[in-house]
């Protein structure tokens, strides 16, 4: 079976595919300083009360935070006998290069999108991922990455106003009644939720007057069915898009090795 890792700013997830499926997804939060023997243990703690029962055979990574990759390359190696593929490394083969300016280099999420996306959607695609960062990533005809935007995220944008307002509170994102606030905590959802919706419609109209074609747009990330209620912003939301993602790279490798 396969472990799947993506790990990002804020958590990490893993999940296990049996050939056909997803038999289980587990969260945790990203932390640099976390062991090997750590993941293992939290891991197999989880598949062992779940009932799973699952023999690891391959691996693979996708991480935007580099200083966790080295326990998670242990984890692969020490306990599950096998050399995990890591999204982005010469090594990690993808099925169409991306085309962008030469010496960048591009968030490994974003080229597991990309594959994603155009697997299930076709070409010519604005996927926005609400994570961290609000990623817009724009796939070609031919399913390559060429390029996008990178906003603030939801609740960056929300911390970031209580940490530097003091008279500001924490507060959840959540779609408000109404455009007027008529108390503090009314006022900054509305002004982040609708401000999220009017950069959402922005950035995508701007994209596809450059592009100059039809482009569809997939939301995905925790927060893409909250900002897809009642709006025509997504084509589709595909809650699962990245891990579907590591799948195929995975696959379209193992495909290279035995051709």
């Amino acid at each position: 079976m396969l472990l799947a890792i993506d790990c990002g700013n804020t958590n990490t997830v893993f999940s296990i595919w049996n050939g056909a499926k997803f038999v289980g997804t587990w969260r945790i939060s990203t932390d640099h300083t976390r062991t090997a023997d750590e993941y293992y243990v939290w891991l197999t703690s989880l598949l062992h009360l779940g009932g799973a029962d699952v023999t690891v055979t391959d691996a693979i990574i996708s991480s935007t935070a580099p200083r966790v990759v080295f326990n998670l390359r242990v984890l692969c190696n020490r306990y599950f006998n096998c050399r995990p593929l890591v999204v982005g490394k010469p090594d990690c083969a993808l099925p169409v290069m991306p085309r962008v300016d030469q010496g960048t280099t591009v968030g490994p999420d974003r080229l597991v999108n990309t594959v994603a996306g155009y697997h299930r959607h076709g070409g010519d695609l604005v996927i926005v991922d609400f994570g961290t960062a609000t990623t817009f990533d724009v796939v070609d005809h031919d399913g390559a990455y060429i390029g996008g935007a990178i906003a603030p995220g939801v609740n960056l944008s929300l911390e970031a106003l209580h940490m530097a307002a003091a008279a500001l509170p924490h507060v959840d994102i959540s779609r408000p009644q109404a455009a007027i606030g008529t108390n503090t905590v009314a006022c900054m959802q509305s002004g982040v939720y609708w401000g999220y919706i009017g950069l959402v419609e922005g950035v995508v109209r701007r994209i596809r007057q450059e592009r100059d074609r039809p482009m569809k747009v997939i939301g995905t990330g925790g927060l893409a069915p909250l900002f897809d209620q009642g709006f025509d912003l997504f084509d589709s939301v595909d809650d699962d898009l990245t891990m579907q993602g590591l799948v195929l790279i995975h696959r379209h490798n193992l495909e290279l090795d035995t051709a």
